[in-house]
């Protein structure tokens, strides 16, 4: 891992956000569909659709950030190599910080298309309760002391088991599917470039900050050595 990998993922991450951003808010066209009569159907969410590009986006690498967590803590436990851990707790580290943003953006979501901030469906309450793990991973690091890596190994491996469930919690009357029978590959052709250059933008965002966590993780480790 070379000192230069960090700021080289972070530049190009920045650009690509700049990039993203114009897409979203100049070029993907609004949401919006009208009824048989030729009237405005009420459940258009115009402008307020454009928050799916980030929510969307945030929740693949929050997922994918629990399951590197949830791997590399599998491997941590079998070798007992720290360099494990090392990805383990960066990778978790991102990743609450990826969830909050999923759920912040969500509730705004929720907002728009149902009045309402929080309705404790199924995948609203299990993307809380994953979060809620991750945060708790985070605690036991700072504080449960000297078998803080391995009890923070079992969270992660439990968070990593939970998330199939989480993406498949989708009902037709509860939560919002991303194109047709939720599956995002069917996206207009107005959406779908802008959307999967969101993905790739937080993909780059996220190797930036896994790589400048376990930097940090392993500066750490050799002071106290």
């Amino acid at each position: 891992m070379t000192k230069l990998a960090v700021p080289v993922f972070a530049a190009l991450a920045a650009l690509c956000i700049a990039v993203s951003v114009h897409l979203v808010f100049f070029v993907a066209p609004l949401e919006f569909s009208m009824t048989e009569t030729g009237k405005l159907n009420g459940s258009s969410l115009f402008f307020n659709q454009k928050i799916f590009y980030f929510h969307v986006a945030h929740a693949f690498w929050l997922f994918t950030a629990v399951g590197v967590s949830g791997v590399t803590s599998i491997a941590f436990l079998r070798t007992r190599d720290p360099r494990w851990d090392d990805i383990a707790s960066a990778s978790t580290d991102v990743a609450v910080a990826f969830g909050a943003v999923v759920l912040i953006t969500g509730s705004v979501w929720a907002k728009a298309a149902w009045d309402v901030w929080w309705n404790w469906e199924p995948r609203l309450t299990m993307s809380l309760l994953l979060w809620l793990v991750l945060v708790g991973y985070v605690l036991v690091r700072r504080f449960a002391g000297p078998s803080a890596d391995r009890v923070a190994a079992g969270m992660a491996i439990f968070g990593m088991v939970g998330v199939p469930f989480i993406y498949t919690m989708v009902g037709s009357d509860s939560h919002p599917s991303s194109g047709a029978n939720g599956v995002v590959a069917t996206l207009g052709p107005g959406m779908k470039g802008t959307f999967w250059l969101c993905v790739a933008t937080f993909h780059v965002w996220y190797f930036a900050l896994v790589l400048y966590r376990i930097q940090g993780t392993r500066a750490e480790r050799e002071i106290r050595e």
